[in-house]
């Protein structure tokens, strides 16, 4: 059989960690683990749209069929959206983001399959509509936005369904832990748990400290990160998923550790730190380990740039 040389694009999107502690559903950080998407246009005549996944374990909830595998999903929300034709592609991915650990996943194969819409079909990417997009599948635009654009963002979603991000530089001295129970959390599971209703003092608690984090993190006062870091909205709820989980919240200071909150819905833990990066990281884990959860600790710095796209060709047969 003859090979034949055909355009394939390719996309990189990096894993993310959300609400940061107070920032529920608008702050949202970039972490350099990556998902990696090549679609190779089909021209032979009965060629089907497949995939093939590899990487982290539970990167085979990316499946096969079209119609189950997120990002030919999202690929083809952005062609219904608008108005074009998506050719037939086959998909290779490669993934080292847990799914279903809180580090963003699903919002990284959204963006992906958003973007590689637009690529295939021989159209700029626009990321006010990649961001609409995959927020609109997402339902929250924090781990998108970050996904996306890299860095440190700050997100809102206005009524008619636009969504605004705003970008900004994550400082280089925070060093970023994660740690990750052997457990899959579901997000519609983990949001199951939230209250439909809350205090107007818990509404205020969390405005002031999401407000501060950011102040804080522009004036270099990481002193004040761990107040910024508190939670009334969701993390208390959310402990009752995970094992282990109250006994971190309940660590004492240690030096170097600013502050600690669950990344995202959870399982993993995020922990911001300027040293003794080990130690926090091992503390962290032995609250998980003593419930036989087996956590792996990732130390990671912020990945200060989005989505990344390439064309080239390659030889099929």
């Amino acid at each position: 059989m003859t090979a034949s040389r055909q355009p394939s694009f390719e996309v990189r999107v990096p894993a993310s960690t959300a609400n940061m502690g107070a920032g529920f559903d608008c702050l949202g950080l970039a972490l350099e683990m990556y998902l990696s998407v090549r679609a190779t246009l089909l021209s032979q005549p009965g060629a089907r749209t497949r995939a093939r996944s590899s990487g982290v374990r539970g990167t085979s909830a990316l499946p096969k069929d079209p119609d189950q595998n997120l990002i030919f999903r999202a690929m083809r929300l952005a062609a219904e959206r608008e108005g074009f034709d998506l050719p037939r592609v086959r998909l290779a991915v490669q993934n080292q983001i847990p799914v279903a650990g809180g580090l963003g996943s699903s919002a990284a194969a959204a963006v992906a399959g958003v973007a590689l819409g637009y690529l295939v079909t021989g159209r700029p990417v626009p990321k006010d509509a990649v961001l609409r997009y995959a927020t609109e599948m997402e339902g929250h635009p924090d781990n998108v936005a970050a996904a996306l654009l890299g860095g440190f963002v700050i997100t809102f979603t206005r009524p008619d369904g636009s969504v605004a991000a705003l970008r900004k530089r994550w400082p280089k001295v925070i060093r970023v832990i994660v740690v990750t129970p052997d457990v899959e959390l579901e997000t519609k599971k983990s949001r199951a748990v939230l209250l439909p209703s809350i205090p107007r003092a818990d509404a205020v608690f969390n405005l002031q400290r999401s407000a501060l984090f950011v102040a804080a993190l522009e004036d270099r006062r990481y002193d004040l990160i761990w107040d910024a870091m508190q939670d009334r909205l969701h993390q208390g709820q959310r402990q009752t998923l995970i094992p282990g989980l109250s006994e971190v919240f309940a660590l004492p200071r240690i030096p170097g550790l600013l502050g600690i909150a669950l990344s995202g819905a959870g399982p993993s833990v995020l922990a911001l730190a300027t040293e003794r990066i080990d130690e926090i990281g091992k503390a962290i884990a032995a609250c998980f380990g003593r419930h036989g959860l087996s956590p792996m600790i990732r130390n990671l710095e912020a990945a200060q740039e989005g989505l990344n796209s390439s064309q080239k060709y390659v030889s099929l047969t």
